[in-house]
């Protein structure tokens, strides 16, 4: 089971994921690379981050909040 410290680590990295999840900082680009707009890949490279974060808290700490230290529902 994850320690105090361990969930208010994850519950920052979910906050930092979503606070990213919006590329406001690149409306007013209007860049290519690769013939695709910059805010796309912003959103390629968010999509990938979130996927490897999630990947890494289903394997490490799946039921945070759900599910208490002797397994009973919260």
């Amino acid at each position: 089971m994850a320690s105090t410290a361990e969930r208010y680590g994850w519950a920052m990295v979910m906050a930092l994921l979503l606070a990213l999840a919006i590329p406001w900082f690149l409306w007013s680009v209007d860049r290519l690379v690769w013939g695709l707009p910059l805010w796309l890949w912003w959103h390629v490279g968010w999509m990938l981050a979130a996927s490897v974060v999630f990947w890494a808290f289903s394997r490490r700490a799946w039921g945070i909040w759900i599910v208490d230290a002797g397994g009973e529902t919260a």
